[in-house]
């Protein structure tokens, strides 16, 4: 499992917790979250994340 950070504000989706709160699943990839998906904290598109190394 990885973990996804958006670039403009530092939020990271870690797959393996998911974001039960918001409807998604523990173990939800990152690339299976819906296209128009957003940053939970800034509203930043999908695009705005990277995998995060540290």
């Amino acid at each position: 499992m990885d973990k996804w950070i958006c670039v403009i504000c530092g939020y990271i989706y870690d797959e393996a917790l998911g974001m039960p709160d918001h409807g998604i699943a523990p173990g939800t990839k990152f690339t299976e979250l819906p296209d128009d998906w957003v940053c939970p904290e800034c509203g930043s598109p999908k695009d705005s994340f990277e995998i995060y190394t540290g």
